[in-house]
């Protein structure tokens, strides 16, 4: 897989940490998680892949373009701090 800058950033972009996914199919013939899965976005690393938590207590690695996934949600913008006056 050829390593692009860009696209990993747009991936962290698109993919913030607790974002909710369910896994339509993983390319993983060693270890892959059922269709129908639904985990939680922990974090997306410098090449685009999102590490996730899955509910049934896995952790692995979802690549978007090869594997494929729904999101069922984002999380909520934060709101910007106020500054004490």
């Amino acid at each position: 897989m050829f390593f692009d800058y860009q696209k990993a950033q747009r991936m962290k972009e698109r993919y913030p940490s607790e974002t909710r996914i369910r896994l339509d199919s993983m390319d993983d013939p060693y270890a892959p998680i059922a269709p129908g899965t639904e985990g939680t976005v922990d974090f997306v690393d410098d090449i685009g892949t999102l590490h996730c938590t899955f509910d049934n207590g896995r952790t692995l690695g979802v690549v978007p373009g090869e594997d494929s996934f729904s999101v069922l949600s984002r999380p909520a913008p934060s709101e910007p701090e106020e500054s004490p006056t």
